[in-house]
């Protein structure tokens, strides 16, 4: 047997005196009832959280987890154990249960690992471990302030701010080990506005990505996101009810991209689709939207939000073609779903923590760019609605309906934006809204980087993105008449 790898020595090893003869062990013994395929996945979390409301620090904390989850997979069955306790019996233990779930025929763990290749999309230059609590504090102070300065209407601002630095060595019976340093930041600032004695309103904004806290020092600074939240706030004070009824509907660039995420993204994950519940089931070759619509799902962007050098599974990420010119390509696959469908992993196993099994998820998805200019898409619709910003929403992926609630949007007139509405609502079909899709501008964005997707029970962070999008037809709920 060869040397461990120089990283498994300088941390694992260092921190946890963990050697490549120990995860054999463990592994074989994960196997030890029968079973095709085992994997250890090791983390170690270290957290920051800072928040200030009504002018005041209210909350600050600091934690630190760590755990390994142990999968065994026999078939279609899955065994999965954890323990928050790194001895080797509490870890053996956890094994032997994930084996005595999964019960398959017998296989052997290969002797000897291979480094996995990775990319490496997140450099850290300093660790959010070296800055203390001061500077955070001072960012949410800067947010506050510069909320509160944008309008005297403004009365209420609440900021946080968090980061994380997630280690991880993923190691599996097929001899693949994988060992990724993964820091997260992000800042959230919301702004309550209200005229005398009128209905507050309120607006959000917030980024960040795998970055650290020099990103919001010398890119996107807290008074970025405090003057985009007091904005939609005051912009909230003089919108009118949405009308209700069936509209063209024109998507901004950006953060909309939240709506190809639920009600097309979802569908698109294999576990979905292995089982036949998802609307895009059997589908791969058949037109399943606009010709003008291409969407990707792309885990090796840089410092991005959704991005991973390797997945949860320690597989490298890539960037995947779901649909292309309309024409629905494959699927986003884990390690299960593609044995189970004979393919290939599209490194897109991701999992919330060491407690959690991993599953087919998304990573950064979007709409690629096409030829309009934003401003002629505006032009051509006679009466509609324009999304600007999108709060919650959900999709039932079997059917493919979803529900999505527009928190700055302002009505099309005669080729113009005029008035801002409150309340509207869009309603539709993920797989018909894409077929509706008329023009596609050339201004695609990405959000500023605070998605989180829920799966499950799980929630992963991710990244959603998308060029202005004319959509014909759609279903749009308000107050209105």
């Amino acid at each position: 047997m060869g040397s461990p790898p120089s990283f498994l020595t300088s941390f694992f090893a260092g921190k946890f005196g963990i050697t490549e003869r120990d995860l054999e062990s463990y592994l074989s013994e994960a196997l030890s009832a029968g079973g095709e395929y085992a994997d250890l996945y090791f983390e170690y979390l270290s957290n920051t959280s800072i928040g200030i409301d009504e002018g005041i620090v209210k909350s600050a904390s600091e934690s630190v987890t760590l755990g390994v989850g142990i999968r065994v997979i026999a078939g279609e069955r899955t065994g999965y154990a954890y323990s928050d306790d790194l001895s080797p019996e509490k870890i053996r233990k956890a094994a032997r249960v994930a084996a005595l779930i999964a019960r398959g025929p017998a296989s052997v763990v290969k002797t000897g690992f291979q480094e996995a290749s990775k990319h490496n999309l997140y450099p850290m230059i300093t660790s959010p471990h070296e800055v203390g609590l001061a500077e955070r504090v001072d960012l949410v102070k800067r947010a506050d302030a510069a909320a509160r300065a944008y309008d005297s209407r403004v009365f209420q601002v609440i900021a946080n701010y968090a980061d994380s630095v997630r280690e991880v060595l993923v190691a599996s019976s097929d001899g693949r080990l994988s060992f990724d340093r993964q820091p997260m930041a992000r800042m959230g600032v919301a702004a309550l506005a209200r005229e005398t004695d009128g209905v507050p309103q309120q607006g959000y904004s917030g980024g960040g990505g795998r970055v650290t806290l020099d990103f919001f020092l010398n890119e996107k600074t807290p008074e970025h996101f405090a003057k985009e939240a007091a904005r939609q706030a005051i912009v909230q004070l003089s919108a009118v009810d949405a009308p209700a009824g069936e509209s063209i509907v024109v998507l901004g660039p950006g953060w909309p991209g939240i709506l190809l995420h639920e009600a097309v993204g979802h569908g698109l994950e294999a576990d979905f689709n292995r089982k036949g519940v998802s609307a895009f089931s059997g589908r791969i070759g058949q037109q399943v939207a606009s010709p003008l619509c291409t969407v990707i799902d792309d885990g090796t962007i840089g410092s991005r939000r959704g991005s991973l050098n390797v997945d949860d599974e320690g597989v490298p990420t890539q960037k995947n073609v779901l649909i292309e010119n309309g024409i629905l390509r494959g699927y986003l696959q884990d390690t299960l779903s593609a044995r189970l469908l004979k393919s290939a992993s599209t490194g897109s196993g991701r999992r919330e923590s060491y407690q959690h099994i991993p599953m087919p998820r998304m990573t950064n998805t979007y709409m690629l760019a096409g030829q309009s200019d934003p401003e002629d898409i505006i032009r051509s619709v006679p009466k509609g609605i324009y999304c600007a910003t999108f709060g919650g929403g959900q999709v039932d992926i079997t059917s493919g309906n979803f529900v999505f609630q527009a928190t700055e949007s302002y009505l099309i007139e005669n080729g113009k934006l005029t008035r801002p509405v409150k309340g509207a609502t869009l309603i539709g079909n993920g797989p018909e809204a894409l077929k509706y899709v008329s023009m596609v501008g050339h201004d695609l964005q990405l959000d500023e980087g605070i998605g989180i997707c829920g799966k499950e029970g799980q929630s992963v962070p991710v990244g959603v993105g998308i060029p202005t999008v004319k959509i014909d037809k759609m279903t749009v709920g308000g107050t209105a008449a």
